[in-house]
């Protein structure tokens, strides 16, 4: 979509937001870029990435900045990562953390079913620590409001006050003596609450008020409110890092890509970390979307590597 001068541009843009956090005007980037054009070449560029939603005039000010799609392409496309030095890397490995998420049971308190449409069921989890999860079902067929109401009695039953992880022996003993049509409903259930156990790592966050020093974040007083309630929480996170389970190195979320109302002005960059081969965690780091990504994706990537290797030793 973009040609070569385009592409200059918008890189020297990026990389100069990201430096000073401050509009970038036409002679800024002319000397930045180092293309021997003009200004009002460089005007009439900026217009055209303007109209293609690659930046944004801040109220009155003369300058642009980058977007969350500038910033997307920018890391795609016009990002040259750079290999960490051996110092770097020998003081990350002295940096790991000690300890490390390690999985946990968590007991189960409550079990709703609600319908959504005539084969959709909301599966609704609720924990003795007041967390609460929700997964859509897709059914075989359409479940009656009474049928709803017994298969979350009889999974009351067997299973409140037990943890997520024994709901594997519900089926294997319990429900295999029921004859009933809501078993398959209760199997569902019974499915997402062991991939709950299995994936309920605890979370380890470390540096969250380092975000203060970021204007950008800082002086949105409502937006760092959210931010904040979103650390304490940490469900949401929770189910945005097991995304990160499922990759197969870093993955990169900028502004409402990660889902999270919170992190629209964030970005996040993931990377899994292993066991004897096996994922366990996620490893990630939460910033501006003006973050340096040319040194935090290499940071995370081999923190995440020295990580696993510690791990498995």
């Amino acid at each position: 979509m973009l040609n070569d001068r385009s592409q200059i541009l918008l890189k020297t843009l990026v990389e100069r937001y990201i430096a000073d956090g401050q509009p970038i005007g036409s002679k800024a980037l002319q000397h930045f870029s180092g293309l021997d054009i003009s200004s009002a070449t460089i005007r009439n560029t900026m217009v055209d990435l303007e109209a293609l939603g690659f930046v944004a005039s801040p109220h009155t000010s003369a300058g642009r900045i980058p977007t969350a799609l500038a910033y997307r392409v920018f890391v795609d496309s016009l990002l040259t990562v750079k290999t960490l030095d051996k110092l770097t890397i020998t003081e990350l490995t002295e940096q790991l953390p000690i300890d490390s998420p390690k999985r946990h049971d968590i007991l189960l308190k409550q079990i709703e079913f609600m319908q959504l449409s005539e084969r959709r069921v909301l599966l609704i989890l609720v924990t003795s620590d007041g967390d609460v999860q929700n997964r859509i079902l897709q059914t075989e067929r359409l479940f009656s409001a009474s049928e709803l109401i017994e298969a979350a009695n009889v999974l009351n039953e067997y299973c409140s006050g037990k943890t997520l992880s024994a709901l594997t022996h519900l089926v294997q003993n319990e429900l295999v003596r029921l004859k009933s049509d809501i078993v398959s409903l209760m199997n569902a259930a019974v499915a997402v609450g062991a991939s709950l156990a299995k994936h309920s790592d605890s979370m380890i966050i470390a540096g969250e008020h380092q975000l203060l020093g970021f204007g950008d974040l800082s002086s949105n007083v409502i937006r760092m409110r959210q931010l904040f309630a979103l650390f304490e929480q940490k469900t949401a996170l929770l189910q945005l890092l097991d995304l990160g389970n499922h990759a197969d190195g870093v993955k990169i979320y900028i502004g409402d890509e990660s889902g999270l109302a919170p992190l629209d002005e964030c970005s996040v960059i993931t990377a899994p970390y292993r066991v004897n081969g096996e994922i366990v965690g996620t490893l990630g780091v939460i910033g501006p979307s003006r973050m340096d990504y040319q040194r935090v994706i290499p940071i995370v990537d081999i923190t995440a590597q020295l990580l696993s290797t510690a791990l498995s030793q």
